[in-house]
């Protein structure tokens, strides 16, 4: 195997180590559900906001409340899924919301095919 390779597989271990954790698997589910430019996932939950579904993000309050996680384990899992390149998160305000990176869904899509 090249090293490239290797270097790729080590990094998609992390993305799968990252997702062993029931409740970060649980956050990344939701926000892949959520219907992001360039990657639309079907069945979109019909409890999750317009604002939400429209911007194809989430704020991680909206998320904690959703997932009855509390905050302050909710930004432990979101630093984590970002940390390995699993997702996006931009501050406006107050506000931190987060989306699936678009370029490791299509990552993971040429990992499995």
């Amino acid at each position: 195997m090249s090293n490239n390779r290797d270097k790729q597989i080590e990094k998609f271990a992390e993305m799968f180590k990252a997702l062993s954790n029931p409740n970060r698997l649980k956050i990344f589910l939701r926000l892949a559900a959520l219907c992001m430019p360039g990657c639309c996932m079907p069945g979109v939950p019909d409890n999750i906001s317009k604002d939400m579904k429209s911007e194809g993000c989430a704020c991680v309050g909206d998320l904690g409340q959703e997932l009855d996680i509390v905050s302050s384990t909710i930004s432990h899992h979101i630093k984590e899924l970002k940390r390995v390149g699993l997702i996006d998160v931009t501050r406006r305000g107050q506000r931190i919301e987060c989306r699936i990176n678009p370029d490791t869904m299509a990552a993971f899509q040429g990992f499995f095919s």
